[in-house]
């Protein structure tokens, strides 16, 4: 077994605050779930996401087991608590399963650290050195909205995402054939208010850019939005927040059961979305519904797509276009318990939005599981 080296590294604090410390892109996300074994194989059999690394007591990973799952350039580490009492298992019991680190690739992760400091994020762990071999993966922590981290990572030698400390694993159980391969962007719900902090949060320590807004509204409520991306559009964080109406929005409906602000939902980019959707409906995958008279009018509002109206009908896509060119796109129900996290399946042909004529059609059936939930 090779040796797995951990050292810290010493922070000089003297750093130019006027520049960003810049995200170049997603190294991985990691999740917390109550059995990341189950958790894998669902992720497996399901979204094609192949389980290929573990970590856990027989590691030298003393309070958890975390296996990474990869397709493309998705890399989800699914972990679980190991001990009762620890950091993950309260994290589980107070805000259920879901994302807890959306962790960035930075190519000098001391400068990115402390210039994030320095620009008004606070510190969860200091820079952190783990080599094992030729690979050695840096990492420092920063907190962010609700019990949601970022890791700062550093990759040597530079490429696909390194975990030096866990161990290489042969899986033999069936792995989906889907064609996900990029996580297109994070949606994450905010407290009613606190969209602009989070806006300016991101503006201001990691210099990224506001690229839309929309405020969306249904008979009965309805959600305020904003995107903020980084310099090469490889990173999209889309902020959410209820607008009140006669009834409960579905954004407060996630911000009761998380208690708190936390990650809604991961866009996952594949191609030949209708082929994903039967592959991963076939394998248990549950998906919102649309209604029938959804499609009566698409093509009037999109115009002409390469996809016919009776697949999309038949696979439940939605369809929007903008300047660029159209996306298809479908969102599964909860993943878990809690009507918290979700997975949302998208395809672009040239377009750079995020569904906007989608999302009114979207919350109404959100509100319609809501009413069967009892939580309107």
């Amino acid at each position: 077994m090779s040796v797995i080296l951990q050292q810290q590294i010493t922070s000089d604090r003297s750093v130019n605050n006027a520049a960003e410390p810049e995200a170049l892109g997603i190294d991985h996300i990691e999740l917390y779930v109550g059995n990341a074994f189950q958790a894998a194989h669902f992720y497996s059999t399901t979204f094609g996401l192949k389980p290929v690394l573990y970590a856990g007591p027989e590691t030298g990973a003393a309070d958890r087991a975390s296996y990474v799952v990869r397709r493309g350039r998705i890399n989800l580490v699914l972990t679980s608590p190991i001990q009762n009492g620890s950091g993950i298992a309260e994290a589980l019991a107070e805000h259920g399963e879901g994302v807890r680190d959306v962790a960035f690739a930075v190519k000098d992760v001391e400068e990115a650290f402390n210039r994030a400091i320095a620009r008004g994020a606070k510190p969860v762990s200091e820079p952190l050195a783990i080599t094992r071999g030729d690979a050695t993966c840096l990492r420092a922590k920063i907190a962010t909205f609700g019990n949601t981290i970022h890791s700062l990572v550093e990759q040597r030698p530079t490429g696909e995402a390194l975990f030096p400390d866990y161990e290489a694993i042969e899986w033999s159980a069936p792995v989906a054939p889907t064609t996900v391969n990029t996580i297109d962007h994070i949606a994450v719900s905010v407290g009613s208010g606190q969209i602009d902090r989070w806006v300016s949060f991101y503006q201001d320590v990691f210099g990224f850019k506001q690229s839309y807004e929309e405020v969306t509204s249904t008979d009965s409520s309805g959600m305020n939005s904003k995107v903020v991306e980084n310099k090469s559009g490889s990173i999209k964080v889309v902020f959410v927040e209820p607008v009140q109406g006669r009834r409960k929005s579905p954004i407060q409906e996630f911000l009761t059961f998380n208690r708190g602000a936390g990650v809604h939902h991961l866009a996952l980019a594949c191609d030949n979305i209708i082929d994903n959707i039967r592959t991963m409906r076939s394998s248990g995958v549950r998906f919102m519904k649309t209604p029938k008279t959804y499609y009566e009018m698409l093509s009037p509002r999109v115009g002409t797509v390469d996809e016919s109206l009776e697949a999309l009908s038949d696979s439940g896509v939605l369809v929007d276009r903008d300047g660029g060119g159209y996306l298809l796109q479908i969102f599964t129900l909860p993943l878990q318990a809690r009507p918290t996290f979700s997975i949302e399946i998208i395809e672009r042909k040239a377009a750079k939005g995020f569904g906007s004529g989608n999302i009114k059609a979207l919350f109404e059936a959100i509100e319609r599981e809501q009413l069967l939930r009892g939580h309107a």
